[in-house]
């Protein structure tokens, strides 16, 4: 256990405590925690990159804080109508759909390296974006409808082409030889995270 994964840790424990804010109409202090929550994963990646404080455990658990994280203020923009259910629906299912075909891959032997492409970076900036406006809209009580409306669509259209470049490439990595690639699929290729 390192520094940054305890730092991820903590920020797992943010999630419950944002979502409770958010329905419990205090969107000022969940604003704060989100705005935590961002600095914290800033913290950990720089700590884990600068001080050589990466960890097999970290590359697990920086993800899962920053998609459980997401996943549920979408779920409950959702349920609060803040977002519309559909965009709720993508960003859910394209994660379940990379979740089921790594642990497919695995279990079909062909285990596979996920790491995101521009487009899966962008995806998530953008996610990251509509859940701060959402948030910042409802706290200070600002009129960002305008720009909701646009990141909604932004983040329909990016998480939709996300989800078929995975989808591609894990068709491309299932259906290749190992020995044509030295064991390499095209998904190994992507730039780290």
């Amino acid at each position: 256990m390192t520094i940054p994964n305890f730092i991820s840790i903590g920020r797992l424990f943010l999630v419950p405590l944002a979502i409770w804010l958010i329905v419990s109409d205090e969107p000022m202090t969940a604003f704060w925690i989100f705005v935590l929550a961002g600095v914290s994963d800033a913290v950990d990646g720089f700590l884990a990159r600068q001080f050589n404080m990466r960890s097999v455990v970290g590359t697990y658990l920086d993800p899962l804080a920053d998609k459980a994280l997401l996943v549920s203020i979408y779920v409950t923009f959702a349920v609060l109508n803040e977002i519309p259910v559909w965009v709720t629906i993508l960003v859910v299912s394209r994660d379940v759909l990379i979740i089921g075909a790594v642990v497919l891959a695995g279990m079909l032997g062909r285990p596979i390296a996920m790491r995101p492409s521009i487009v899966s970076k962008l995806n998530t900036v953008a996610q990251i974006v509509l859940a701060a406006l959402v948030l910042g809209d409802l706290a200070f009580a600002v009129d960002l409808s305008m720009l909701r409306t646009v990141m909604v669509v932004a983040v329909g259209i990016l998480t939709v082409a996300s989800a078929l470049l995975y989808a591609l490439d894990w068709v491309r990595h299932m259906g290749t030889d190992k020995s044509l690639q030295g064991g390499k699929s095209v998904l190994d290729e992507r730039l780290p995270e």
